[in-house]
């Protein structure tokens, strides 16, 4: 198989304004349509002056101190997981628990095609190939069968796939009952993200404790954030500790600075895992009143002709992290994109659901195994406003544009 190569991208004069992440620092302010209404804004505990006061006054402010060790036990607590490392990302979580699972030069790696590019740059960080899967429809994640297709394939050619990285998508986890057996009959080492998926449950267990790695984001826009960073979670202490040396630059137990392999500047400070601890603690609530919202756009929107939400699957609860739909614009009457812009001209954010991978121009000599379902998800798809601290008014100005634009296109 030929390796992924980087495409350039030129811009073009009449593409469309990019779409920024959410925060309430955003370019749109208040207008004539209302206050602006984010995605998936960050939400405040009111906990978190005092984990910082505390952190101040103590001094420790740099990547190291009380806080960090704490956040990492409170977090691996959590999730249940043995081992947690806080990094600066949840990119740099995945990017060494790739270097440490031993991914390199000439490795392939299966990755979900329906996911954001974090899930997949990191891959061609340690020099490997990503080979990109399609979605199954139960959950749209990660399809199981396609995985066993590939991995029989690659057997059969007297190749094995190194690793893969199922995605756990806006909350929902993947089918790990149907993966973990497969990886284990064919010997691929599993790294889970589980980014997007805070707070999930799957078959009885939580996301990201099911492999060798698993990674989650504290990005601002995540159920839960330290502004920006991330947490490896792991059973495997030797892992832990590999990464950890990895993430500070790879010194070695010298008094000196001894260095014998390359390491990374992707320690999570001591204040930002203070601000950490206090959002860790209101984990349940941001969950449940995401899923209230969208149990409410869909008693609310259900009804309309077209309109699909993203399953959940019955293998665990969905985080709900974004309430995500699709369009059918036939039978609805308007498309996707005619209902995001509806929604931005009363100043409310929403976004189509990620682009698959493999139609990504920097991904495009990837090899893809699928038959269409994230291309199908992705043009219909579209993310409405889930923030934990939107209220029962907010998520009635979302319905009612939605409605309305169903009602004059009808």
């Amino acid at each position: 198989m030929r390796p992924c190569r980087v495409s350039p991208v030129v811009p073009s004069l009449s593409a469309p304004a990019p779409i920024l992440d959410s925060h309430p620092g955003s370019f749109v302010t208040d207008t004539a349509a209302g206050s602006r209404l984010f995605l998936s804004p960050p939400h405040l505990s009111g906990g978190e002056a005092e984990r910082l006061t505390d952190a101040l006054q103590s001094n420790w402010i740099a990547p190291i101190g009380p806080h960090i060790d704490a956040f990492e036990a409170e977090f691996a607590a959590a999730v249940g997981s043995p081992h947690a490392v806080a990094l600066s990302s949840g990119t740099g979580a995945l990017h060494l628990a790739l270097i440490a699972a031993g991914v390199g030069s000439g490795d392939e790696v299966l990755v979900s095609s329906l996911t954001f590019s974090a899930s997949v740059n990191p891959i061609r960080y340690v020099g490997a190939a990503p080979v990109l899967v399609d979605s199954e429809r139960e959950s749209w994640n990660l399809d199981p069968a396609l995985v066993e297709k590939v991995l029989v394939a690659r057997a059969a050619r007297g190749r094995q796939i190194k690793a893969i990285i199922p995605v756990h998508l806006y909350g929902q986890s993947a089918d790990m009952a149907a993966l973990v057996p497969l990886c284990e009959r064919f010997g691929v080492t599993i790294i889970e993200d589980a980014a997007e998926a805070l707070g999930a449950t799957c078959h009885g267990r939580h996301p990201g404790v099911f492999g060798r790695a698993g990674i989650f984001s504290f990005n601002g826009n995540k159920i839960i954030t330290t502004s920006g960073g991330g947490m490896l979670v792991t059973p495997d202490e030797s892992l832990a500790l590999h990464v950890r040396k990895l993430a500070s630059q790879a010194r070695e137990p010298a008094p000196h600075y001894l260095h014998h392999e390359i390491g990374f500047n992707y320690r999570l400070s001591n204040l930002l895992a203070a601000f950490g601890r206090a959002q860790l603690e209101t984990i349940s609530a941001r969950v449940a009143a995401r899923r209230a919202h969208f149990e409410a756009y869909r008693s609310a929107l259900g009804d309309l002709p077209g309109i699909v939400f993203q399953p959940e699957a019955k293998w665990g609860r969905h985080t709900r992290w974004l309430s995500a739909l699709t369009i059918d614009p036939i039978a609805f009457g308007a498309d996707r994109e005619s209902v995001r812009m509806s929604l931005e001209a009363e100043n409310i954010e929403s976004r189509p659901v990620w682009m698959p991978m493999h139609r990504q121009p920097v991904f495009a000599s990837c090899e893809f195994i699928g038959s269409g379902v994230s291309d199908a998800i992705f043009d219909t798809g579209l993310c409405l406003p889930s923030g934990s601290a939107m209220t029962p008014d907010d998520r009635s100005r979302v319905i009612d544009v939605v409605r309305r634009l169903h009602a004059r296109e009808r």
